[in-house]
């Protein structure tokens, strides 16, 4: 288990992530602690307490509207490989470059949807 000591708000907090995952746990602790600072520089000293569960609840609010996102993508995918599909169905030598471009489409919203599920 690798050690990483991150700072969030000027405090230093020591952690434990699994092996190769510094860099990225360090990379969280930044980007918390610039919702920390934000907060900070909008509503002044109002508590660390009351600050980091503001921080929290931002997060939070970030995440679920990227996992909205994501869904309306995943919805998207459906209809697309449901279009893709009926297509196939119907189509003849004349409808390839047709479906070649619906499948296209569909592998692109499905890269988009993966990098925003794991972002």
């Amino acid at each position: 288990m690798a050690q990483v000591t991150v700072t969030i708000d000027g405090k230093t907090y020591r952690m434990a992530c699994d092996e190769g995952q510094e860099e990225h746990l360090i990379d969280l602790a930044e980007r918390f602690d610039r919702y920390v600072g934000h907060l900070k520089d909008s509503f002044g000293e109002i508590g660390d307490q009351r600050i980091t569960v503001m921080a929290g609840i931002m997060v939070m609010d970030e995440l679920s509207e990227l996992q909205k996102r994501v869904r309306g993508m995943e919805s998207e995918i459906v209809t697309l490989r449901k279009t893709r599909d009926d297509a196939l169905v119907k189509a003849d030598k004349n409808d390839a470059a047709l479906t070649g471009a619906l499948t296209r489409l569909a592998e692109r919203l499905e890269g988009l949807a993966g990098k925003l599920g794991s972002g």
